[in-house]
């Protein structure tokens, strides 16, 4: 009986131990977060004349969109299956939008019994990205001035995207002229 007792309390010990974990959904902002801070003294120590990113809420929104598509879908690449890429999802957002894009992407596995450790998950994403040329280059591009995390998780890999642009400061389409322009 006391064995059996025993038991019983170790078994609703590891089930409590078991749902203790947050939902990997739920770390996926202060992933964000965290890989921009880390972009951004990486950023410094490449070009100490790189602009300062500003986080931009439209291209967070893109980067969110394009790393929930690769989380649902199980790839990590430029353009989905359907030829959607951060560009053209950006441009059927913001028509007006002329300037210079730049996309980081990324995949890191996790361990669903441990979870997602952002400071882990975060340094890993941006040490994938100073190892690759193409990647670093873009970190570093000294006219960027904005910048849009999005991370999302399915069962056993985060996805990030990042984004980086500049306003090629660009008259107005004539569409966006008022008639006393």
């Amino acid at each position: 009986m006391l064995r059996r007792a025993y038991l019983l309390l170790l078994g609703a010990l590891l089930l409590a131990g078991c749902t203790s974990l947050p939902d990997p959904a739920e770390r996926m902002p202060a992933l964000e977060r965290r890989i921009a801070v880390l972009v951004e003294e990486e950023r410094e120590k490449l070009d100490t004349h790189a602009k300062p990113l500003a986080i931009d809420p439209e291209l967070g929104q893109v980067a969110r969109k394009r790393s929930a598509d690769m989380a649902a879908k199980n790839y990590l690449a430029h353009a989905a299956a359907n030829g959607e890429t951060a560009a053209t999802l950006l441009m059927a957002q913001d028509k007006r939008f002329q300037g210079l894009l730049g996309e980081n992407m990324a995949a890191v596995h996790f361990l669903k019994q441990s979870g997602v450790d952002v400071d882990a998950a975060a340094r890993t994403v941006v040490d994938i990205w100073l190892n690759s040329p193409k990647h670093r280059d873009n970190m570093a591009f000294a006219p960027y001035t904005m910048t849009g995390i999005g991370a999302a998780a399915n069962a056993d890999t985060v996805y990030v995207t990042a984004l980086f642009a500049t306003d090629l400061g660009l008259p107005p389409h004539e569409e966006d002229k008022s008639p006393a322009q």
